[in-house]
C-alpha cells in the first residue's frame, strides 16, 4: 500500500496501540536517564564540598560547564537530527553522556570532572530536543498533546528518583557510584533503543518515500493484527501526491516566516527556564535568609516539589482542550500573580501550601511549553534545528537569570524577586499573544504548509 505523500495522514489515523506505548517507553527511558544524570549533580557537588575534593568556585565551574554543554548539545542535536536522522541523533546523544558519565566515575581531579561534565552536558542537552521532537512525529494529531505530556511525565519523574538514590548511594558507596549508575543506565537504554524506527515523516521530508512507506506499512500491519481490524484509507491533507522536497537552511530560522516562530518558541522556553531555575534554585536560599533552618528548608522544598509531577499529569489531561497560544499566555500571567502572593506569605504552612500550588501551575506550563507547543511549531525539515535554537536561547537565560535574582534578593528582598519575575512573564506573555501561532489539533503537515517555505 504505497501512498506516497500521505505518510502523515496514515500515521494520524492510526488507533493507539502497543507500538505507541513502546515508543513512549523507549524514548521516555532515555529522557528519564537524562533527567537522572542532570539532577544528581547537586547532590554530588554537596558531597564534593564536604570531603574537600572541591571548592565553591570549582562547583560553580562544574555548573557552568554543564550549562555550556547543554547549550552546545541543543544546537548540535538540531543539526544532526534534521540532516542525519532522528534515530542517529537520539542514539548518539545517549552514547555521549553514557560514556562521559562512566568516565566521570573514574576522574582523578576536579578539573577533569568539570571537563567530563561539559561533555555529558552535550548529550544531556541533545536528549531534550531529540526526544520531544521525534516523538511528536509519531503520535496522531488528535492526541499529540496528551501523549507528549505523558512523555514529559516520565522525564519529570527523574529528579525525585535521582535525589532519593543519591540519598542512599552516596553515603554508602561514594559520589563516583552515581556517575557510574547514570552511565550504565544510558548504555542499557542505548541498546534497548536500537530497534526503534526512524521517523517516517523525516524520510518523507527528504524524498525517501519507499523507506517511509516500508516503516508505516509494517506498523499498519502490526496494528491490524493486534486490533483485529482493517484500517480505513488515509485521507491526505492535500492532494496525496509526493510533497516537494524542501531544503531549509539553518539561517532561515532567523528571517522571514520562521523568524516569528523562532522568537515565539524562544520566548516560551525563556519563560520555562526562568521559572524553573528561579523556583528550584533560589527558593531554599530565600527560606534560609528568612530565618528558616537549612533542614526545615529542604523538607519544605521537598514537599513543594511534589507539585511537579502533579502539574505534568494535569497537563496531560488538559493541554488538548485549550488553544496552545492562549493557554501559554494565561499560565504565565497566572504564575506572575500567584508568585507575588506567594512572596508575601510568612506562615510556614501557607508557604508550603501555596508553594505546591505554584509548582503545580509552573509544571503545567513546563509540560505545555517544552513537550507540546515548541515541537509543534516547525516544519519537519527544520523541526529539530528550530527546537535546538529555542532551547539554546532558553539555556542562555538560565545562565544569566541567577545573577539578576541574586542582585534583587541581596538589595531588595524576596518580594522584589517575584515582582521581577512577574515583569518578565508579562513581557513573554505579550510576545506569545501577539506573535504566537496556533497548532492544537493540526497535523504536522498542515503546520508545515502554513509556513509556506
Amino acid at each position: 500500500m504505497n501512498e506516497n505523500g500521505n505518510i502523515g495522514a496514515r500515521l494520524d489515523r492510526l488507533p493507539i496501540a502497543k507500538w505507541h506505548y513502546q515508543l513512549l517507553l523507549l524514548i521516555g527511558l532515555g529522557m528519564f536517564v537524562d533527567g537522572f544524570d542532570n539532577y544528581m549533580g547537586g547532590a554530588i557537588l554537596s558531597e564534593l564540598i564536604k570531603n574537600g575534593w572541591s571548592t565553591n568556585y570549582l562547583n560553580a565551574a562544574f555548573i557552568s560547564s554543564t550549562m555550556i554543554g547543554l547549550f552546545i548539545g541543543s544546537i548540535l542535536a538540531g543539526l544532526a537530527g534534521d540532516h542525519l536522522g532522528r534515530k542517529f541523533a537520539y542514539q548518539l546523544n545517549l552514547l555521549i553522556f553514557g560514556i562521559a558519565s562512566l568516565a566521570a566515575g573514574f576522574a582523578t581531579d576536579m578539573i577533569t570532572l568539570i571537563i567530563l561534565r561539559g561533555v555529558m552536558g552535550i548529550g544531556l542537552g541533545a536528549e531534550l530536543v531529540v526526544g520531544f521532537g521525534t516523538f511528536s512525529e509519531f503520535v496522531p494529531a488528535r492526541v499529540r498533546g496528551k501523549w507528549t505530556s505523558l512523555l514529559s511525565l516520565l522525564a519529570n519523574c527523574a529528579p525525585p528518583v535521582a535525589l532519593l538514590v543519591s540519598y542512599f548511594v552516596i553515603p554508602a558507596f561514594g559520589w563516583r557510584t552515581m556517575f557510574i549508575i547514570g552511565g550504565v543506565l544510558a548504555i542499557i537504554v542505548w541498546f534497548l533503543r536500537h530497534n526503534l524506527p526512524e521517523s517516517p515523516r523525516w524520510h518523507e521530508s527528504r524524498g525517501e518515500y519507499d523507506k517511509a512507506d516500508k516503516i508505516v506499512s509494517q506498523v499498519e500491519a502490526d496494528i491490524e493484527r493486534e486490533k483485529g481490524i482493517k484500517l480505513p484509507p488515509a485521507v491526505a491533507d492535500s492532494t496525496g501526491t509526493p510533497p516537494v522536497v524542501k531544503k531549509i537552511a539553518f539561517w532561515s530560522l532567523f528571517r522571514g516566516v520562521l523568524l516569528r516562530r523562532t522568537i515565539v518558541a524562544s520566548a516560551v522556553l525563556v519563560g520555562m527556564n526562568t521559572l524553573v531555575y528561579t523556583i528550584v534554585n533560589w527558593v531554599p536560599t530565600i527560606f534560609v535568609q528568612s530565618g528558616i533552618s537549612v533542614t526545615k528548608s529542604m523538607g519544605m522544598m521537598t514537599l513543594i516539589m511534589l507539585g511537579a509531577p502533579i502539574g505534568v499529569f494535569i497537563a496531560s489531561r488538559t493541554v488538548d482542550k485549550f488553544p496552545r497560544r492562549s493557554m501559554s499566555s494565561f499560565l504565565l500571567l497566572f504564575i506572575g500573580v500567584l508568585g507575588y502572593i506567594y512572596s508575601l506569605q510568612r506562615s510556614e504552612t501557607l508557604i508550603v501550601i501555596l508553594g505546591v500550588i505554584l509548582t503545580v501551575v509552573i509544571y503545567i506550563y513546563v509540560c505545555l511549553a517544552c513537550s507540546v507547543y515548541v515541537p509543534e511549531m516547525w516544519p519537519t525539515e527544520a523541526r529539530l534545528r528550530g527546537m535546538g535554537v529555542a532551547n539554546a536561547v532558553g539555556r542562555i537565560s538560565a545562565i544569566f537569570s541567577p545573577y539578576g535574582v541574586a542582585w534583587l534578593l541581596s538589595n531588595y528582598g524576596p518580594t522584589a524577586v517575584f515582582i521581577g519575575l512577574g515583569v518578565v512573564v508579562v513581557i513573554l506573555a505579550i510576545i506569545i499573544t501577539t506573535m504566537g501561532v496556533e497548532t492544537r489539533h493540526k497535523s504536522l503537515e498542515q503546520i508545515s504548509e502554513e509556513v509556506g517555505i
